[in-house]
């Protein structure tokens, strides 16, 4: 069985993001969709004091772009989130193990003229981290096919993937039964159960980048993803 998950780029995602893509032989970012606003594509939220707040990537905004033609608004927004990152994160248990890593990330964002190129490089920065191996790929690799099913059931033939793992909110438009006929299963993924983890500025809050995930249990941060599944944790 090789499964295909295709996913829009979100800005350092939750850990939910990751776990997706740990279950994937083959992830497709999906950056020729159309572009929304105030939503994941460019912001994404960190634990403070006062609760979750954005930190968001400052984008041009034009009608009808796609995600891979978004551009973004001047370099100044990846010292400032990095100087943010520093204020409410250094005093995590394993901020300084990674921190150099992470700061050198941003410093090749700043750099970055696109949306989609900011997004990919913390998704596979990240995503090495956390020991994701999937295989990366771009929808825009592949022919465009009409209609919304029909380009993923498309997408995952293309890859050779007999089974696709849809994030939850996509039960209200995916057409199954396309998925059937192409001999496709479809699992919708459930992000319920997962094990809280020692954070700053309780109350515990999940909806947050996986950069706090990392910085807050290092190593053992893949278990908080997925590793919990199959046994406890064992230091």
């Amino acid at each position: 069985m090789r499964t295909a998950v295709i996913l829009q780029s979100n800005y350092i995602p939750w850990k939910g993001y990751f776990d997706l893509m740990h279950e994937a032989d083959e992830f497709i970012v999906y950056d020729d969709r159309q572009y929304t606003r105030q939503d994941w594509r460019n912001r994404n939220q960190v634990k403070t004091e006062s609760g979750p707040q954005w930190l968001t990537v400052p984008v041009i905004g034009r009608f009808g772009q796609r995600i891979d033609e978004t551009e973004i608004a001047g370099r100044d927004w990846a010292a400032s989130h990095w100087a943010r990152l520093v204020q409410l994160y250094r005093k995590a248990p394993h901020f300084k193990t990674y921190a150099d890593q992470i700061e050198a990330m941003y410093g090749v964002a700043a750099d970055e003229k696109l949306l989609a190129s900011v997004n990919r490089l913390f998704l596979i920065g990240l995503g090495t981290i956390l020991g994701v191996q999937s295989q990366m790929r771009l929808s825009t690799d592949f022919a465009n096919v009409d209609g919304r099913t029909e380009r993923l059931v498309a997408l995952c033939r293309s890859v050779g993937a007999t089974r696709y793992i849809s994030g939850p909110a996509a039960r209200g438009y995916i057409q199954a039964g396309l998925f059937e006929q192409a001999g496709i299963e479809v699992v919708f993924k459930d992000y319920s159960g997962y094990p809280e983890y020692p954070q700053l500025h309780p109350p515990f809050s999940h909806n947050v980048t996986a950069l706090d995930l990392i910085f807050n249990v290092g190593p053992n941060a893949p278990w908080y993803i997925w590793g919990w599944r199959s046994g406890p944790l064992h230091s």
